[in-house]
């Protein structure tokens, strides 16, 4: 069965910090998320703003190839999606990963500018060819 995808339309919101709300909703709701950032610097800007998110909360995560084993409920990576992540994947890179089927929902999120709009215009086109049930969220 093919995911289902969620646009979020961000208004003046930094994605980052959208990324921080939505890890931190999924943590609360015991879900495991797999955030697939566009490179190393994105993926360590996040790790770092989840550590100060919100100082009375606490989001279990780490970065690809860091950390505990078994890993948090929350990793961050650059590459290929880690074994036992297949719930959420949390997509921030400008391209649809070749492993993005094997998870039961995509967020994605359409940031206020130019270039990032015709990336989701193309990313909608792209899962909505693929079959994928498709959610747009103002």
């Amino acid at each position: 069965m093919l995911p289902h995808v969620d646009f979020y339309q961000l208004k003046d919101e930094n994605t980052l910090n959208a990324a921080c709300l939505v890890l931190e909703h999924a943590y609360l709701n015991k879900q495991r998320v797999f955030v697939l950032a566009q490179d190393k610097s994105q993926a360590e800007a996040l790790d770092e703003l989840l550590w100060n998110f919100k100082p009375e909360a606490f989001i279990p995560h780490h970065l690809q190839g860091e950390g505990p084993t078994p890993p948090p409920p929350i990793q961050i990576g650059f590459g290929p999606a880690p074994s036992g992540f297949n719930e959420i994947l949390l997509n921030l890179s400008e391209t649809i990963p070749e492993f993005f089927s094997r998870f039961k929902k995509i967020i994605e999120f359409v940031a206020n500018d130019e270039k990032a709009k015709e990336i989701s215009r193309e990313h909608y086109r792209d899962y909505r060819a693929k079959g994928c049930a498709l959610k747009f969220i103002e």
